[in-house]
């Protein structure tokens, strides 16, 4: 009997790869490991329309329960896997049983970054990644009064869109000198803050953080780094995600800023794969190696795995793309900006609708569109063009 295909990560990526190997015809066995206690779920709604409870639980999920039997994918959930012996070629689970694979697809995803600080472990202190962290958090922010936000990056500002929308007072703390600086240019960065402070949200930039203050175990105050003081009853630290790699790791698989994959999403070891938010892979169209935290990549980079793992001929190479909703105004970002010497604004920000592109040179890297959906499909036409993929 043929061991089965594993693949280890419950979430968008690893839901998509075991979808695609049964539509694809493969018809052994199939296993999908998932260490939380859910049914493989969507993330993005967590910091906005679930967590406002505009959207049901069932919602949520990928597939129904009964999916996986019709499929005959034997789904793990509240399963973790412990150890990778690639000689052995099995996986090892914490509670002692252990599984042989044919081919393994590590799809372990991300987890939210933690703060080292003096108060970082007081109750009304949260992160935002999962499930599990929303149903306390939004039943803190329903009786919180004073909210500060630690990052100002896109769950940071989501969750700011939300909490100040239910009429609390918020504070947004960044060490950065402007909101989302990272992956947008200032005229992007300015409309948000001119949006965010319309709807009363204080901005913070150029501080860290010092100290999480309590009145007994319960968090009341932040301390700046320039000695100011933010009252808090609900702290939300969101200060990024960092790739799930422990396990590939230990197993000796090469990992960098991410698991290190080739393009048809094969690793450093005979038959084990990476895909979605862990993985780092090479891109000819912006000449160096990437890692992507986006349901766009979760989701293809799976299907091109899947594709691989049953010895189809793959060469992933996408054009990322991304959103972002706060209040009424949505983000689309196609391609990555990294690498830019000039921007081109087309309309004007004043209207709330409009596009920015960053260009290398002549060429074209990509465009952030705000309540511009048009503008958003043209640039990932242009994008995808062969002409684009040249790396400069």
């Amino acid at each position: 009997m043929n061991a089965p295909i594993v693949i280890v990560g419950a979430g968008q990526s690893g839901m998509k790869a075991a979808e695609t190997l049964r539509s694809k015809g493969y018809d052994g066995d199939l296993v999908l490991y998932g260490d939380e206690h859910w049914l493989p779920y969507q993330r993005p709604p967590l910091s906005k329309a679930y967590l406002k409870g505009d959207m049901a639980e069932e919602q949520l999920y990928l597939r129904p329960d009964a999916y996986f039997e019709a499929q005959a994918i034997d789904f793990q959930m509240g399963a973790k896997v412990s150890e990778l012996d690639v000689d052995a070629r099995k996986i090892s689970l914490e509670n002692g049983d252990e599984l042989a694979y044919s081919k393994l697809l590590l799809a372990t995803g991300t987890r939210a970054c933690q703060i080292r600080l003096p108060g970082a472990d007081l109750d009304g202190v949260f992160t935002l990644r999962s499930m599990d962290d929303v149903a306390p958090l939004r039943g803190a922010l329903n009786t919180a009064e004073h909210i500060v936000i630690i990052g100002a990056g896109y769950v940071g500002m989501e969750f700011a869109a939300v909490a100040a929308g239910m009429g609390k007072s918020v504070q947004v703390v960044e060490a950065q000198s402007r909101v989302l600086k990272r992956s947008v240019a200032p005229e992007i960065s300015e409309y948000f803050q001119r949006l965010h402070t319309t709807n009363n949200v204080g901005l913070n930039f150029g501080v860290g953080v010092q100290a999480l203050r309590g009145r007994g175990a319960s968090v009341n105050a932040v301390l700046l780094s320039n000695g100011a003081e933010l009252k808090a009853d609900l702290v939300l630290v969101a200060v990024g995600a960092v790739p799930v790699t422990e396990l590939a790791e230990a197993s000796g698989l090469d990992v960098a800023a991410g698991i290190i994959v080739d393009d048809a999403c094969r690793t450093s070891a005979p038959n084990i794969f990476s895909a979605g938010d862990c993985c780092f892979f090479p891109s000819r169209r912006y000449g160096r190696r990437i890692r992507l935290e986006s349901v766009q990549n979760a989701i293809d980079q799976a299907k091109a795995a899947a594709s691989a793992i049953l010895g189809e001929v793959v060469a992933y190479d996408p054009v990322p793309w991304f959103w972002s909703d706060q209040y009424d105004s949505k983000l689309q970002i196609a391609g990555l900006s990294e690498g830019y010497d000039r921007t081109q604004l087309e309309g004007d920000l004043d209207s709330g609708s409009f596009s920015l592109s960053y260009f290398s040179g002549d060429r074209l890297l990509a465009v952030d569109a705000i309540n511009a959906p048009r503008a958003h499909m043209i640039a990932r036409k242009t994008l995808a063009q062969p002409s684009s993929a040249e790396a400069a």
